[in-house]
């Protein structure tokens, strides 16, 4: 069995938690250890409870709650070679580390966990596929492009969590933002658009995929009724109008979702 929440996503932070067999893990803690520590008790979880993080990439709104949040909590911290290195530069020593080859595959008790390479700027952003048994829970967060190695290891999925940063539109006609932050957004490594997510949905979903949960939402440049519309009608013109959507947002945590 696994089930996920989300406990905050956007620009402001970004953290999960999935509860796989037996084990609980947060998927990276960009929010602050207040935060971390208020939205897990929120949806049931001790933070003392937790058996490891797992960390995509380095950027401040996945990691800003880490140090302050290992001082009273301290679990074992998965990363990439990179990452780790990386946070030790920005000065983020605390925690038991638990560091991992990209692509490789490694087990945290009844959690088989999955990495693979996606496209950002960061040193070595990844995304994770956790299995328990015979489900599957794919988490994606900050992907300028898909990718096909990327589309291939996100097949065969229950669950997926996945970020709908931006609506090509709103991005376009957005005034607050210079032209080279956008260009940034919408390059290769920035983020991913309501579009990119839609075609990934065309080439991954399948009878079995029951969950699709969006987060990363830009507070300007997107807006939940787009993002959802947009994969809804895609879902529906391939024949999948069975998987459920939910939109996850940054001020308070989601309910859980079963696979």
């Amino acid at each position: 069995m696994i089930r996920f929440a989300v406990l905050g996503s956007g620009s402001g932070g970004n953290a999960a938690v999935v509860q796989c067999g037996g084990v609980r893990l947060m998927v990276d803690a960009g929010l602050s250890a207040k935060q971390l520590c208020l939205r897990l008790l929120q949806v049931g979880i001790d933070p003392s409870s937790l058996d490891g993080i797992l960390l995509t990439h380095e950027h401040g709104d996945h990691v800003r709650g880490l140090k302050t949040f290992l001082k009273k909590h301290p679990v074992p911290v998965y990363a990439n070679h990179d990452t780790r290195r990386e946070l030790a530069i920005q000065g983020l020593t605390e925690g038991t580390w638990r560091t991992f080859e990209t692509a490789r595959s490694f087990a945290i008790g009844d959690a088989e966990i999955d990495s693979f390479t996606v496209h950002h700027d960061a040193v070595d952003p990844v995304g994770y596929v956790i299995c328990n048994h015979s489900r599957q829970l794919g988490m994606v967060s900050d992907a300028g492009h898909v990718t096909r190695s990327m589309t291939e290891r996100l097949r065969g999925l229950h669950g997926l969590f996945v970020e709908a940063n931006y609506d090509m539109d709103l991005l376009d006609s957005d005034t607050k933002r210079p032209w080279q932050t956008k260009q940034r957004i919408a390059s290769r490594h920035g983020h991913l658009s309501n579009d990119q997510v839609a075609e990934l949905l065309r080439d991954i979903s399948h009878p079995g995929l029951g969950r699709v949960v969006l987060g990363h939402l830009s507070s300007d440049c997107n807006q939940p009724d787009l993002a959802m519309g947009r994969l809804r009608a895609c879902l529906e013109e391939i024949g999948h109008g069975h998987v459920g959507l939910h939109c996850a947002c940054q001020h308070e945590p989601t309910d859980w979702f079963d696979l």
